[in-house]
């Protein structure tokens, strides 16, 4: 075990104003910051205070992953992951290389967290509790974004354990193709609140600013049998369900960075969304129906009944299976239900 949390960003850019803020913070505060490569990341990486992990240091690493997955995926940021978990750290904060750190990005981070709590709302678009205006995160479905939620001064007070922490974006925060195409940017959120989403309160998180403590760190592995537009988004449908089952809540909390966000095609985007906007109620629908077992030493398995549920959906593809078994496997050498 090492002290101070370890920061993992995939990036195939050089360095951005975002980035060289995240490895000075990181130095300054004691934190590792891991880059994970891909085909088309700059040959050298220069940045002080950075890990950069080439696809040949990926393939040389030691894990199995890291020879089998494919090249020029978002879901390689695994590998960095996997990297974290075995020099020892117990926490591990996700975003990417357009995301600088705001306030309250490097206060300490506690598992044990009080706020609102929801549960049993089906979707539930939480951003709702942070702004005035009609906004939703990337992975919510089309036709419930008028549906407002439960409002958050009726939600109860409750102190709970929440392994797995989204944090909000500011700017340009991570929001779907349709919104960017009709509505208005930039977004601030407040910063005065925060929420768990309780058992069957659905609501999409993503890999722009995620904390995960260590016995939901199975939970990190993203699909690379999709776009790059649904991997987070799927593995946050496993992530939420898997947490259900074991009895952990989903924090959502508010801004920690602020993105500035890097050229997209935004149909591009809507392209690579498609086949969420279409199956975000089949996803739901079977993942509440999915008898799960619960506990940690049960975890891979009810992480594989899910990523099967995909697979049986025809939004993953069966050439999944390999991959999720090299990080199980992986992750097995470093990781153990008794921490």
């Amino acid at each position: 075990m090492v002290d101070g949390f370890s920061i993992v960003v995939t990036s195939i850019n050089a360095p951005t104003e975002a980035m060289r803020q995240l490895a000075e913070g990181a130095v300054r505060h004691g934190h590792a910051l891991v880059v994970v490569g891909d085909e088309k990341s700059p040959p050298v990486y220069d940045l002080a205070g950075s890990l950069f992990l080439s696809v040949a240091d990926q393939q040389q690493a030691g894990f199995a992953l890291g020879s089998l997955a494919p090249v020029k995926s978002y879901a390689r940021k695994a590998i960095g992951y996997l990297s974290s978990i075995r020099a020892g750290h117990r926490i591990i904060v996700e975003t990417d290389d357009d995301n600088a750190p705001i306030e309250g990005f490097w206060t300490p981070r506690s598992k044990s967290v009080e706020a609102r709590y929801v549960s049993d709302s089906g979707w539930t678009n939480i951003y709702a509790y942070f702004s005035e205006q009609n906004i939703w995160p990337r992975g919510y479905p089309l036709d419930r974004i008028k549906t407002a939620p439960p409002a958050y001064e009726g939600l109860p007070l409750k102190l709970a354990d929440a392994p797995i922490q989204q944090g909000l974006a500011d700017g340009d925060p991570d929001v779907d193709a349709v919104y960017r195409l009709v509505l208005p940017l930039p977004q601030h959120f407040r910063h005065d609140r925060a929420v768990l989403a309780g058992a069957s309160s659905w609501c999409p998180f993503n890999s722009q600013n995620t904390t995960w403590f260590y016995e939901a760190f199975p939970l990190l592995y993203l699909p690379f049998t999709c776009s790059m537009r649904m991997t987070d988004i799927y593995r946050g449908y496993v992530a939420q369900r898997v947490a259900w089952a074991n009895g952990w809540p989903m924090l959502f909390h508010a801004p920690t960075v602020f993105q500035d966000r890097n050229v997209h095609d935004f149909m591009q985007d809507f392209r690579q969304e498609i086949d969420g906007y279409l199956n975000y109620h089949a996803i739901q629908k079977a993942f509440d129906e999915l008898p799960l077992k619960g506990g940690l030493d049960n975890i891979f398995d009810d992480m594989k009944a899910c990523y099967t549920t995909f697979i049986r959906l025809g939004l993953l593809t069966e050439a999944e299976l390999p991959l999720l078994n090299a990080w199980i496997d992986d992750l097995s050498a470093h990781w153990s239900v008794n921490g």
